[in-house]
């Protein structure tokens, strides 16, 4: 059948301008605050909706409307503050210095690849550097400390790093490396607290310390993000994937490595600045309201705006005049700013039906008395927002 050129070139028209509207950004909604005299906080993320994230977006990129009324840029001093004031961030860089590795003779390749990433993502994050070979415990290279710079002063001594069992714990180093991030996000300050790890190996596990699913298992429980950078024949990328749920890096050979150290820094170092702390100055000065902040950014070529919003609450009583944008929100995670872990689903199924047979009968068994309400209000995180590690069930934007 002959179809006319004028309906193909209108179905075409159509598809591209479906397509174009299709084009959404998401914004994730990790954490509200509100303080006296006026001040309303957001920490957010942005992403397209393939999970790319989107970062450098300035203070006007964004669009403030209060139940439903939009806030002028001018009466809300909107701004972007540095994220550091509420939330750290970090990452354990676990690299393979097993029998194979740290007697190849690439330990200086090694120590230039591990320098490069880091000189990358310490520039907005704490890094530290642990290694491992046969053994059940990890070596520190360069642990975690509010010393910046640190975890690059530590690099060289790979170079001189003599394995004290030349098996491969893979899969043990992975569980010890999850666990010891979740300890140092627990020690810091900050009340919101996200965690990364890269793994570096060459190598499947040998020692057999430590099964692959209970591995499998660490990964999936840990709100982390996880990436892993395979070198040589031995490492397929089916195997490497097991390892790095948000990303993978892949060397064919040692000329690659450095490059594909650089990749997985790039993409650690785009999801740290896809976190936003957004701070602005409410009109509202009584009552609940409910912000919504709009997000919009065009694609590289300056075209194809998409646009995302969310919405959080907040409680305007007590509001007054003289709010400055700049001062630091107050998440306190004592007062029930803490990003509490949701009950897994079934869980939750098993607590309803024993709900409904209780109901009629017997009143609710008594439950732990919540924390004292805090003097500001929050928004709960989405399951997949990092949480405080000492928080979490053995610690995901």
């Amino acid at each position: 059948m002959h179809v006319p050129q004028v309906f193909t070139v209108s179905i075409l028209v159509l598809a591209l301008i479906a397509g174009i509207g299709c084009a959404r950004l998401e914004l994730t909604s990790i954490k509200a605050t509100q303080q006296r005299p006026s001040n309303v906080a957001v920490y957010f993320k942005v992403q397209t909706e393939s999970g790319e994230p989107v970062g450098s977006l300035t203070a006007n990129s964004f669009r403030l409307y209060e139940d439903g009324q939009l806030v002028s840029q001018d009466e809300s001093k909107q701004t972007i503050l540095n994220p550091q004031v509420a939330a750290i961030h970090y990452t354990l860089l676990l690299v393979d210095m097993s029998g194979g590795v740290s007697e190849s003779g690439n330990s200086e390749l090694i120590a230039q690849a591990v320098g490069t990433f880091t000189d990358r993502v310490e520039k907005q994050q704490r890094v530290g550097i642990y290694a491992f070979d046969g053994s059940p415990d990890l070596s520190p290279i360069a642990a975690f400390t509010d010393q910046e710079g640190s975890a690059k002063a530590g690099v060289q001594q790979l170079t001189t790093f003599k394995p004290k069992d030349p098996s491969t714990n893979l899969n043990g180093a992975v569980v010890k490396a999850l666990d010891e991030l979740d300890g140092a996000l627990g020690r810091a300050t900050q009340p919101l607290k996200f965690g990364t790890l890269v793994v570096f190996t060459d190598g499947t596990d040998r020692a057999n310390r430590v099964a692959a699913e209970a591995m499998s298992q660490h990964i999936r429980e840990k709100p982390f993000d996880v990436f892993a950078i395979g070198l040589g024949a031995e490492m397929k990328e089916p195997q490497v994937k097991e390892i790095g749920k948000n990303g993978t890096a892949m060397a064919a050979d040692k000329n690659a490595l450095v490059k594909a150290f650089d990749d997985i820094g790039a993409k650690v170092e785009a999801r740290t600045k896809s976190y936003y702390l957004l701070s602005y100055c409410s009109p509202s000065r009584a009552g609940k309201h409910l912000v919504r902040i709009e997000a919009s950014a065009a694609d590289s070529q300056g075209k194809n705006e998409k646009i995302g919003s969310l919405q959080a609450d907040f409680d305007a009583t007590g509001f007054a005049p003289g709010c400055d944008p700049n001062a630091p929100p107050s998440f306190d995670v004592t007062q029930g700013d803490a990003l509490a872990p949701p009950k897994p689903e079934k869980q939750d199924k098993k607590d309803d039906k024993q709900g409904e047979k209780k109901k009629e009968s017997k009143p609710a068994p008594k439950r732990a008395a919540p924390a004292k309400p805090a003097p500001s209000t929050t928004t709960k995180a989405p399951s997949e927002s990092p949480r405080p590690a000492k928080q979490l069930q053995d610690f995901n934007p």
